[in-house]
């Protein structure tokens, strides 16, 4: 539950992210889900001093935590980017109604708009859910414009209730076969996701200067239920915070791609 008075007060916001620790906090969880140990070396900081700003973050709804399931002792942190964005947009009002900030959707851009088409790969363990609604939502929400791809370390069968919740979100996978990483580790890409906390710790060097690792902390929906209906409920939380996070992830690769275009 979100206790900071943040999750309100405009000010409170503002004043959150105006610490400079708390900020690059935020600017590291902004490129990829991170465990505590990592995010102190990034920042330089003792860990008591960078727990401490997390708990304040997490106070302000704009970063949760989630267990690993490579290793239960370590939590991976991850920013909340819609709440953020919506925190931002309600700062210019508050301070004067004329200070409204109009958020582009990249969703909504034209494929003319991108004269080059980035590349996505997600990788996960089975490739069986999780990587591949990734890689269905990505080209689905993108247009088109972003080339995306899955693969797993250990690949199985897609499972049948990923099939049925990308469906009812308009989306045909059921043709779709699960590949093995290996077959895409000569290929370059603009961005390489884990999403899942074990194939993090096993996941190769992809080739070119351009490719960015980040890693996406999720659980294995085939994992959660122990009957249909609760297997499926996980699966469509799976795919709701997949449609969280990838409209940032167009806009990040929208950006990087037009300052390329410019230079």
């Amino acid at each position: 539950m979100v206790t900071d008075e943040a999750a309100t007060a405009p000010i409170r916001f503002v004043q959150l992210l105006a610490d400079e620790q708390r900020w690059r906090l935020l600017q590291e969880l902004a490129r990829s889900d991170r465990k505590v140990s990592e995010l102190t070396e990034l920042v330089g900081k003792p860990q008591n001093l960078v727990s401490y700003h997390l708990a304040s973050l997490r106070n302000a709804g704009v970063v949760s935590a989630r267990r690993s399931s490579a290793d239960r002792r370590d939590t991976y942190y991850r920013m909340d980017k819609r709440r953020c964005a919506d925190l931002l947009c309600g700062v210019g009002p508050a301070l004067q109604p004329g200070l409204r900030i109009d958020v582009v959707d990249p969703r909504t851009l034209d494929a003319h708009e991108r004269r080059r088409r980035p590349s996505v790969l997600f990788l996960c363990t089975g490739n069986s859910s999780r990587s591949q609604m990734a890689e269905a939502l990505l080209e689905h929400h993108s247009r088109g414009t972003i080339r995306a791809h899955s693969a797993g370390s250990h690949p199985k069968p897609l499972h049948p209730n990923a099939v049925r919740v990308m469906a009812e979100r308009g989306i045909d996978i059921s043709t779709r076969r699960s590949k093995h990483l290996d077959r895409f580790r000569q290929t370059r890409f603009d961005r390489v996701i884990t999403l899942c906390d074990k194939v993090r710790e096993i996941c190769p060097q992809f080739p070119g200067a351009t490719t960015v690792a980040a890693h996406w902390s999720m659980p294995d929906p085939a994992a959660e239920g122990e009957t249909d209906e609760t297997s499926y409920a996980a699966f469509s939380r799976t795919a709701e915070e997949l449609e969280s996070r990838i409209p940032f992830l167009i806009g990040e690769l929208t950006l990087h791609t037009e300052r390329r275009n410019v230079r």
